[in-house]
Parts: C-alpha cells; structure tokens; sequence
C-alpha cells in the first residue's frame, strides 16, 4: 500500500499535530505537510527493491551476541525501591502530573 501526502488533509495533519501536543501556526503547517510528503516518498521507495531471495535480517551485519543465562536473581523489595522515593502514597512512586485531567 502507497501513501501519498495527498492522501492526507491539512485538517489531518493539523490533528495529528494536535495529538503530537504541537502547536503548529499555518507556514509550519505548511513545512510539515512538505516533510511528511519527502519521507512518505523515501519510505515507499523501499518497495521498489527486488527483495526476492534475500533473507530477512534484523542486523546488517553477522552479530553473534553472547547472552547470559536466564537465572533468577533477587531483587529489590517493594520497600527497599521506595525507601528512597521522595513522595510515596500506596505503595507506589508519586509522580507530577504531565498529561491534563483532574
């Protein structure tokens, strides 16, 4: 499936700037949609690759990682990982609020 920033109004893109907590005036706007349609375009040119035959990979290179066992270990208690903690309210870390609500 190919995306085109055609594909997308200036209502999404403002909505998705909104969603992204951006505030955005119209030339930004404008810029973003313009970035959008470069990236849009770099990232479907990858489907224009003859793939067939090539193994799927998650490294460009031959990685052999040595891992470690799998041992369980002791850790922290509830009370030592708060022991520590500048505010505390049940059991748990008390944070500042980030997002709006009550």
């Amino acid at each position: 499936m190919e995306f085109r920033v055609s594909d997308f109004s200036r209502e999404e893109i403002a909505h998705l700037a909104k969603l992204s907590r951006l505030g955005l005036n119209d030339e930004e706007l404008s810029q973003f949609a313009s970035d959008i349609d470069e990236i849009v375009s770099a990232v479907s040119s990858i489907s224009e690759v003859d793939a067939d035959g090539v193994e799927p990979m998650s490294h460009p290179h031959s990685v052999n990682a040595r891992m470690r066992d799998d041992e369980v270990v002791p850790t922290l208690t509830a009370e030592q990982a708060l022991d520590q903690a500048p505010e505390v309210e049940e059991d748990r870390f008390v944070v500042p609020q980030i997002l709006g609500g009550e």
